[in-house]
C-alpha cells in the first residue's frame, strides 16, 4: 500500500474514533448470549451449462447446510464475542460432468461425494468500532466472496469496521487465506496477503458515495468508486442514477486474460459503468452502459481477490469485461406482489450486448450478447416463511474470435436454487 493511502486511512480512522457523533453500539450491548443469533440455510443447488462448438457440457447438483452462529458482545467498555461459519454438503447423483465452481474435485477429475468446510472467528467492539479476526464471508467491492454457488467463498483475516461518525462507515483489513466455493483447501487460491481499505458515506436519504482500495501482494492493486443518487418523483415513483468504476494495476505475477501487451509489468485497465433505473409501482426499468479500457480484460477472482468482486451492472453469466469492450443493457423487473397477484414472486429479464472486444492476434471487434431471465418466489408467511426458489436462464453467444479459448464460449445455462433458512436462536 502506498504511503499516501496509509496516511489517508490513518486520518479517517483517527477522526472516526475521536469524533463520535452518535450513541455507542457497545454501550447498548445486552450480552454474549442475549444478543447471539444462529441460523442454518438448507440449499439445494443445480447449475447446468449446455456448451456449443464441441465443448463439453457441465452439470452440478448438490445439497448443503450452511451454518452461521454469532455471539453477542460482552458488556463493558470493550466487548468480546465469537462466531462460527461453515457448511456441510453432498452431491446428488453421479455428477460425472461436474464443474461450475459447485463441487470439489479430486486430482483425477471425479467429484467429491461429500465435504465440509468452515472456521471460527473472534471479535471485539469499542464504542462503534468492531474488529473481527478469523473466517469471514466478505461483501466489499474490491474483495467480495462468491455467494452465487452452492456454498460461499471464505476469507481468513482481520476486518475493522467503524461507524463512529454518523452516516460514515470506514473499513480496513488484512486477509491471508482465500477458499473458493468449490475448494476444500482453506487457502485454495494461495493468497499471500490482501490489504483492503475504504469508506462509504450517506449524504442524505437519496445520495451516497463510496471508495474502496485493495493491495494484493504480487498480484494487483485495485481502486473502486461509486456514487448513487435516487430522485423521488410523483406517485411514489423514482429515478436512480448510479456511477461505478474500477482502476486496476496488475503485478507481473498476476493472472489476466484477453491482454494485448507482452509487458507483464505494465498491465492495467479502467472499467466503469453508468446506469439509470425508473421505478414505479411493481415495475422497474434500467438501462446501463459499461466500458473497459487499457490493455487487459477486467480479470477478477483468479488472483485471490474475490469471485464476486465486480460491482457493475452488466454482470450475469458474462460480465462483459473484455479488453476494450463496450456494452449496453436494458433490464426490466416486475414485482407480482405489488400487482396483487402473488406476493413474493419477482421476474427479471435483461439483454446485454458487448462490442469492440480486442482479442490478441485475432480481432479488435469481437462481440458477445446475453439474454437473461430469472424468476424468484419467496414464501411470505407460515411455517416455510422466507424459503425461496430461484430459477434463472442465460442464453449467451459470442463471435468466433471470442469463444472458449478467450472467454466463456457459446452457452445455454440454467440455475435452480432452493433455499430453506432455519433460525436457531
Amino acid at each position: 500500500m502506498l504511503n499516501a493511502q496509509k496516511l489517508t486511512l490513518a486520518v479517517l480512522i483517527s477522526a472516526a474514533i475521536i469524533s463520535s457523533a452518535q450513541a455507542s453500539e457497545q454501550s447498548e450491548a445486552k450480552g454474549f448470549v442475549e444478543d447471539a443469533n444462529g441460523s442454518i440455510l438448507f440449499r439445494t443447488g443445480y447449475i447446468s451449462r449446455d456448451k456449443k462448438n464441441g465443448v463439453d457440457d457441465t452439470s452440478s447438483f448438490a445439497q448443503t447446510a450452511i451454518v452461521n452462529i454469532d455471539s453477542g458482545f460482552t458488556p463493558g467498555i470493550v466487548g468480546f464475542g465469537v462466531g462460527v461459519v461453515g457448511d456441510g454438503s453432498f452431491k446428488i447423483g453421479e455428477n460425472n460432468n461436474a464443474g461450475n465452481n459447485m463441487i470439489p474435485k479430486y486430482n483425477d477429475g471425479s467429484a467429491y461425494d461429500h465435504w465440509a468446510r468452515g472456521g471460527g472467528s473472534v471479535k471485539a467492539r469499542f464504542s462503534n468500532t468492531t474488529v473481527r479476526y478469523g473466517t469471514q464471508v466478505l461483501d466489499l467491492p474490491v474483495l467480495a466472496s462468491n455467494t452465487a454457488r452452492l456454498v460461499p467463498e471464505y476469507f481468513t483475516g482481520t476486518l475493522l469496521t467503524s461507524h463512529e461518525i454518523k452516516d460514515l462507515e470506514v473499513i480496513a483489513g488484512k486477509f491471508t487465506k482465500d477458499q473458493y466455493s468449490d475448494q476444500v483447501n482453506t487457502d485454495g487460491r494461495h493468497l499471500d496477503r490482501a490489504i483492503v481499505w475504504g469508506a462509504k458515506y450517506k449524504f442524505d436519504d437519496n445520495l451516497n458515495a463510496s471508495y474502496y482500495g485493495l493491495d494484493s501482494k504480487d498480484k494487483l492493486e485495485r481502486h473502486y468508486v461509486n456514487v448513487n443518487y435516487k430522485q423521488p418523483l410523483a406517485n411514489d415513483s423514482s429515478l436512480t442514477y448510479d456511477f461505478s468504476g474500477y482502476h486496476t494495476k496488475f503485478d507481473e505475477g498476476a493472472s489476466t486474460y484477453s491482454q494485448t501487451t507482452d509487458d507483464l509489468s505494465n498491465r492495467k485497465n479502467n472499467i466503469w459503468a453508468i446506469s439509470t433505473a425508473y421505478n414505479t409501482g411493481p415495475h422497474n426499468l434500467m438501462v446501463a452502459y459499461q466500458q473497459n479500457s487499457g490493455n487487459v480484460g477486467y480479470d477478477y477472482g483468479e488472483n485471490a481477490d474475490g469471485g464476486q468482486s465486480i460491482y457493475l451492472p452488466n454482470s450475469y453469466l458474462s460480465d462483459f469485461i473484455g479488453n476494450d469492450e463496450k456494452s449496453a443493457q436494458i433490464q426490466y423487473s416486475l414485482d407480482f406482489g405489488k400487482l396483487g397477484v402473488l406476493p413474493g414472486l419477482n421476474w427479471t429479464t435483461a439483454f446485454v450486448y458487448g462490442w469492440d472486444i480486442k482479442v490478441k492476434g485475432l480481432t479488435d471487434d469481437a462481440e458477445e450478447h446475453e439474454f437473461f431471465n430469472q424468476v424468484k418466489y419467496t414464501v411470505q408467511s407460515g411455517f416455510a416463511k422466507d424459503a425461496s426458489l430461484r430459477i434463472r436462464n442465460s442464453y449467451y453467444r459470442a463471435s468466433d474470435a471470442y469463444q472458449t479459448n478467450a472467454y466463456i464460449g457459446d452457452t445455454n445455462e440454467w440455475r435452480i436454487f432452493l433455499d430453506i433458512p432455519v433460525k436457531l436462536f
